[in-house]
């Protein structure tokens, strides 16, 4: 399909592409500014919209989350989503909340261990969670969405910026993520410092480098 880009819009896609796999995380448009040399945020920031609105890239969500290319750019450019994968985001505390890193490739997934919601990949890191039978390096599943109940295993945000995998117990002024490990204690916040990415919906572990 014969896209039609302006020669600033191309450049910058062809930017995306060629260094999808330089960054540590997807480029913020802050990134993008110093990477290609623009000046005016606000003259790139009309370029990244015409992209998105061509749908190679996803904007970011918020500040801290980056640029990355569509699944349909990823298909132009010779790089299909496997059927039935799932999208790898990348690493995630079952511990003390680690930063939160999109970091998207793709894996297989088995139809039973997830569900017809969108849903992503996780590795965990960490150790507090064992006694749920989740382990360090093992991958989990996770069903995008917002909310929750009480008693799920959910992925939480912390303060927008830390995530990390535990049971949740929510009340109106307190919101308890309780580590299954009887070493660790309940992590407690405010209700508006956590938002819920997603539940826990399926386990996969790979023995070959225990």
């Amino acid at each position: 399909m014969k896209l039609t880009l302006t020669r600033k819009q191309q450049e910058i896609f062809d930017f995306l592409i060629q260094n999808q796999d330089s960054f540590r995380h997807p480029p913020t448009l802050e990134e993008l500014c110093d990477s290609l040399g623009v000046k005016s945020r606000g003259s790139l920031h009309a370029h990244i919209k015409a992209l998105i609105d061509a749908n190679l890239i996803v904007a970011p969500e918020r500040k801290q989350r980056g640029i990355r290319l569509t699944d349909y750019a990823r298909q132009l450019i010779g790089e299909p989503e496997l059927e039935g994968s799932l999208p790898f985001v990348g690493t995630i505390a079952a511990g003390r909340p680690i930063e939160a890193v999109e970091t998207i490739s793709y894996m297989a997934i088995p139809d039973q261990l997830r569900t017809q919601k969108p849903c992503y990949v996780l590795k965990i890191k960490g150790e507090s969670m064992i006694e749920a039978g989740i382990y360090d390096g093992d991958w989990v599943v996770i069903e995008q969405r917002s909310y929750t109940r009480n008693g799920e295993i959910v992925v939480a945000l912390i303060d927008k910026n830390e995530a990390t995998l535990k049971f949740i117990e929510q009340y109106p002024h307190e919101i308890l993520l309780i580590p299954a490990n009887a070493k660790m204690q309940a992590m407690r916040y405010r209700p508006e410092q956590v938002e819920i990415q997603g539940v826990l919906v399926g386990q996969m572990r790979s023995y070959s480098h225990h």
